[in-house]
């Protein structure tokens, strides 16, 4: 990620790439060759040769999230970390604390946030009674390091935690390993104060990818497919008419078996604008946090955001690791 995010700083008019950092030599030189900075293997050379960096982007494995970023805001540079913010809710809890001691702007990276498909379902401000999401891929032999609730389900969490925007009062999930140390597959039902449910399904396994989000409220069904970063929406308002109508000849017992469900709905397109200087979702988000160290206002994902993502994710870990099972396989009936 760090090569795309240097990528994204270089091309944008409201920044100067100085510098790239990695432990690996040759690795950093290609990167600054690549794009005409300076290279550095260690954030503190970073510091005493470069002392102008006022922002920097944390991409590297989460365990050294830390590591890298506090040394950074101690110095008072704004810091981007990828997400998930940390490898647990106490070091996340710790990182933002830092950063507030530190007077520093800290943006958690969860992309899909900056989707133009999310961006336009989080502004209809509808009130989710129910939420379905699916993210499946197939293996990529990255991140194994960790399971498929912080390595892919991470991105939904912020998501719909930021739809609901209620805590979480209970959590019940079912993982499987396949391949290693950590879960694959899972499957989590996520219930809300207030009642709004989540079911949230990720694997890692898959034979296809798919990146899909349904929503259902009082007022309209959402459903948007991150990946094609568009959308439709049946709206209630807009169907009335046509459901009072079928409503009324069944209640007189019509035969309705020859009606086409489809041809009652009234079916629009999820409005999705995409700023031409933001034809991606890291350059959004880049802009984003330039935009919130100028004019000192919130991060548009916030580090306490970030710390309820991973709280959300070990939360489903946790219940993955207490759900029981008989031990008989399929010799169940």
């Amino acid at each position: 990620m760090g090569r795309h995010h240097a990528r994204t700083y270089n091309k944008m008019d409201q920044t100067n790439l100085v510098a790239v950092v990695d432990f690996d030599q040759a690795r950093a030189q290609a990167v600054a060759d690549e794009y005409g900075c300076k290279a550095f293997t260690s954030v503190e050379a970073l510091l005493t040769q470069c002392p102008q960096v006022k922002a920097a982007t944390v991409a590297v494995p989460t365990q050294y999230h830390a590591a890298a970023a506090c040394p950074l805001m101690e110095k008072g540079v704004a810091c981007l970390i990828e997400k998930p913010l940390a490898g647990s809710s106490k070091e996340a809890v710790e990182l933002a604390e830092f950063a507030k001691a530190n007077g520093c702007v800290l943006q958690v990276g969860h992309t899909e946030r900056f989707n133009p498909a999310v961006r336009a379902l989080a502004a209809m401000n509808l009130t989710p009674r129910f939420i379905e999401v699916s993210r499946f891929s197939p293996m990529t032999f990255r991140s194994l390091d960790v399971g498929v609730v912080m390595d892919m389900m991470i991105h939904d969490l912020d998501v719909v935690l930021s739809l609901v925007g209620r805590p979480i009062i209970d959590v019940q999930a079912v993982g499987i390993r396949v391949l290693g140390d950590h879960e694959d597959i899972c499957d989590a039902r996520l219930t809300f104060e207030g009642g709004c449910v989540a079911t949230m399904k990720a694997s890692r396994m898959a034979m296809n990818t798919e990146r899909r989000l349904r929503l259902f409220s009082e007022e309209a069904y959402v459903s948007l497919d991150y990946g094609s970063r568009e959308g439709i929406i049946v709206r209630k308002d807009a169907n009335a008419e046509a459901f009072r109508d079928v409503r009324a000849k069944l209640s007189s017992g019509d035969d309705l078996s020859d009606v086409n469900y489809l041809d009652l709905l009234k079916v629009d397109p999820l409005t999705v604008v995409l700023p031409e200087d933001e034809s991606d979702q890291l350059t959004a988000q880049a802009k984003a946090f330039v935009n919130a160290i100028r004019s000192g206002s919130q991060p548009v994902v916030t580090a306490k955001q970030g710390c309820a993502a991973v709280d959300a994710a070990e939360r489903i870990i946790s219940a993955i690791a207490s759900h029981a099972w008989d031990g008989l396989g399929n010799q169940s009936l």
